[in-house]
């Protein structure tokens, strides 16, 4: 078996090829900046990427929800000689996605992942210069608990299903194990950095223009501004069995965490 790791240098990508590497499983981490280049615009970089593979895990283009890429990968990848891949997706997403649909009629074994939003987004990116500068801006104040996932515990389910027995035709929803609001993970990250965090309310509509100045394409920008009102109205609160069923133990927790990724607040 070799698997190819798509976005092999983002938070889930790393972490995958780091515990192959530890299982000495033989992979090929691809990414726009790796010698076997991979690019999900520039279809002419997909076939050396998939040259010999036997396995993918898949991570889509983040910054956009055109799901034209995916759709026209994954027969590329079967005829290529791939028969399993995992697809990293997201809570909130059901059959009607085209990317887990190309996924799911692909005719090979599939498993899919719906995590949460990530621990991660508050350390690596996305919220980080926020939470730098002291504050973070939120529709409505970001009132709402969310069990924000370890990046770990989702690599540590990919790699389960990609080198494992027994997930094939399974998708799993995954969360960490407990709720917080953004004002109590804030609170949390500024008891080991020593930072004050405040929420600053915004309307939804400036939430999006903000994004989009941040360089996040309209459609994808609106898609996370949804998503943030889902979890300020209680709607993105509910914890997932994925993890557990899966590793046989509780994901990781927010305070063991922000203990872990100190270092990026100081």
């Amino acid at each position: 078996m070799t698997i190819l790791v798509i976005g092999a240098t983002g938070k889930t990508g790393r972490r995958v090829t780091a515990a192959l590497d530890a299982l000495g499983v033989a992979y090929r981490p691809v990414s726009r900046s790796t010698p076997i280049r991979f690019d999900w615009t520039d279809q002419s970089t997909w076939a050396a990427a998939l040259d010999g593979v036997t396995a993918v895990y898949l991570v889509p283009l983040g910054m956009t929800l055109d799901d034209t890429e995916v759709a026209a990968f994954v027969p590329q990848a079967v005829v290529a000689g791939v028969r399993r891949i995992v697809l990293l997706s997201a809570r909130g997403l059901d059959s009607d996605d085209g990317r887990e649909r190309a996924v799911r009629e692909s005719g090979v074994d599939w498993t899919i992942l719906r995590p949460t939003w990530f621990s991660q987004n508050f350390s690596e990116d996305y919220f980080l210069a926020e939470v730098l500068a002291g504050e973070i801006v939120l529709p409505a104040g970001g009132d709402g608990a969310h069990p924000f996932i370890d990046a770990q515990d989702i690599a540590d389910v990919a790699v389960a299903a990609l080198t494992q027995d027994g997930h094939a035709g399974v998708t799993y929803e995954l969360s960490g194990p407990e709720a917080l609001t953004f004002g109590e993970a804030l609170a949390r990250i500024g008891d080991v950095s020593g930072r004050s965090v405040r929420v600053v309310d915004v309307t939804p509509a400036d939430y999006t223009e903000l994004l989009m100045q941040g360089g996040f394409a309209q459609g994808y920008a609106e898609v996370l501004t949804m998503s943030v009102i889902g979890i300020r109205d209680g709607q993105e609160a509910a914890l997932s069995d994925g993890v557990p069923s899966v590793l046989g133990h509780d994901g990781g927790s927010f305070d063991d965490y922000v203990k872990e990724a100190a270092g990026a607040w100081r």
